[in-house]
């Protein structure tokens, strides 16, 4: 029985290493050096994100700007990152006997472009979305607060899906 085992571990492993070997060329680190040896996270940490109104967008600029350059240090810009937001919110649940919805959805969406410094070429465009539901309340402030970490979850959903888009576009550019 344990030379049954072994031999099929063995083919299994043989299988993985022959589907595998075609696609040896083909996949490189998104966030380490690519083939010209520029690294993806040096390129994000040189886009400058533009301001975004609203309390949803200053959350949103917050979570790009912690994301693209988390360690503080100040590198010239070569990117400008523009975002407009949208913001909604849907009562999905209405209870007919109270007049009162008992769950609200946050629904976010957010249309970005990124281009370049100082030609101002587009290089990057695309639209993120997030959806963030919560429970409502007879208290005033419970909902109040509930909205607004809806909208922070929300902030950090949207900026991580920008980040990744564009950091896949920016590996794929070089």
């Amino acid at each position: 029985m344990s030379s049954f085992r072994s031999s099929w571990r063995m083919i299994a492993a043989l299988s993985a290493v022959t589907l595998a070997a075609p696609l040896a060329g083909c996949i490189q680190p998104l966030y380490g050096p690519n083939m010209d040896g520029v690294s993806t996270v040096t390129e994000l940490q040189a886009v400058e994100v533009d301001e975004i109104p609203d309390r949803v967008g200053h959350y949103v600029r917050n979570e790009l700007i912690q994301g693209f350059n988390g360690t503080g240090s100040q590198v010239t810009p070569r990117y400008r990152l523009k975002v407009k937001l949208t913001e909604r919110v849907q009562t999905p649940i209405y209870n007919t006997t109270t007049s009162f919805s008992t769950s609200a959805t946050v629904v976010v969406d957010a249309n970005y472009s990124l281009m370049t410094l100082p030609d101002n070429v587009e290089i990057a465009k695309g639209i993120a979305q997030a959806l963030a539901s919560y429970d409502r309340f007879t208290a005033r402030f419970t909902n109040i607060r509930a909205a607004r970490d809806a909208e922070i979850r929300n902030a950090k959903v949207i900026a991580d899906s920008i980040r990744t888009r564009i950091a896949i576009d920016l590996a794929n550019r070089h």
